[in-house]
């Protein structure tokens, strides 16, 4: 299986399998600052070279932590962060802002809380509803002309708006939740993405981890786990959804590797200019998960995952 791909337009060759940092800041119940250094050193020393944050995690812990695990190491790295959702001091959300002198200001922190002169690939998180795509990547191309930031991309984006962010300035990549049970992306996104030269990431290739089988109800989860909020882990649909993890689980058993590598070699397969960046705050994890690449998966299994999986997913993604 091919382990890196170039992104987008850009002469930077990437692992296929980054590292999606947001756990390690919050969200997905304690973490430990420690820890995630070490799981951010190892995963460079075994090759993952592109590494996803966003000014909202942690609302600029992440980006701290991210500079202080990599201070000293910025040239092995190609590094993604975000803008658009705004914080309060106390973490509060205070909605989108798509506004030039906004985004300006965003860029200039993110650098600073990275301790970087300049962001491999500045992504607009969600698109402020108030404003025109054009606006917004017109503000972010400012930023590319100033040297602050390489390339940029768009998340969570449907095909038109891929198209007409496209046209006023290249995108590199574009990020979508991705993985077996969120498979949106390959109605239009996909065909468009490969039209036009710009990398897929899939982030959330795991289903927030549902697809490794840990969670199989809510009380899997600690109390101040964001998961718990979402419609997609409420009672009924966990006990709906754990038919995705009984086709995985029957795979597994067969090639004796884990649910987990399974979900993510399906995703690897279906292109090989796709990207996933599963998150994780620890090592065993990170090692499992890079397994995926040694993974094969024959048309036989493939089409079982096909013809096996259930046609849908109870509970909305957000």
């Amino acid at each position: 299986m091919k382990k890196t791909t170039t992104l987008g337009h850009s002469k930077l060759e990437i692992n296929r399998m980054g590292l999606g940092c947001m756990g390690m800041s919050e969200f997905y119940g304690s973490f430990n600052e420690e820890e995630s250094i070490q799981t951010l050193h190892k995963a460079l020393d075994l090759g993952v070279n592109f590494f996803d944050t966003a000014d909202m995690y942690g609302w600029g812990a992440n980006e701290k932590l991210l500079g202080k695990a990599f201070k000293g190491r910025w040239n092995k790295i190609i590094l993604a962060t975000k803008f658009a959702v705004m914080r309060g001091p106390k973490g509060e959300f205070l909605g989108l802002n798509g506004k030039p002198d906004y985004i300006k200001q965003a860029c200039d922190q993110s650098l600073q809380n990275l301790g970087v002169d300049s962001i491999d690939l500045y992504y607009m998180h969600r698109q402020d509803p108030k404003l025109e795509i054009e606006e917004i990547v017109g503000a972010m191309s400012d930023l590319v002309k100033q040297g602050k930031v390489k390339h940029i991309g768009i998340s969570e984006a449907n095909a038109e708006t891929i198209r007409r962010a496209h046209a006023v300035h290249p995108l590199s990549a574009v990020q979508n939740e991705y993985s077996l049970w969120s498979r949106e992306p390959e109605q239009e996104v996909f065909a468009v993405c490969k039209e036009l030269g710009i990398t897929f990431v899939a982030y959330s290739p795991l289903g927030r981890g549902f697809l490794t089988g840990a969670i199989k109800n809510r009380t899997d989860l600690e109390t101040s786990d964001w998961r718990l909020t979402l419609p997609r882990f409420s009672e009924e649909a966990i006990k709906s959804n754990l038919k995705f993890v009984e086709v995985l689980e029957q795979i597994a058993q067969t090639k004796k590797i884990s649910k987990a590598q399974i979900a993510l070699a399906w995703l690897l397969t279906q292109s090989d200019e796709i990207v996933a960046i599963p998150g994780t705050r620890k090592i065993n994890r990170l090692e499992e998960n890079l397994g995926a690449f040694d993974v094969e998966l024959t048309s036989t299994d493939l089409d079982l995952i096909q013809k096996s999986m259930p046609q849908e997913t109870i509970g909305s993604r957000y």
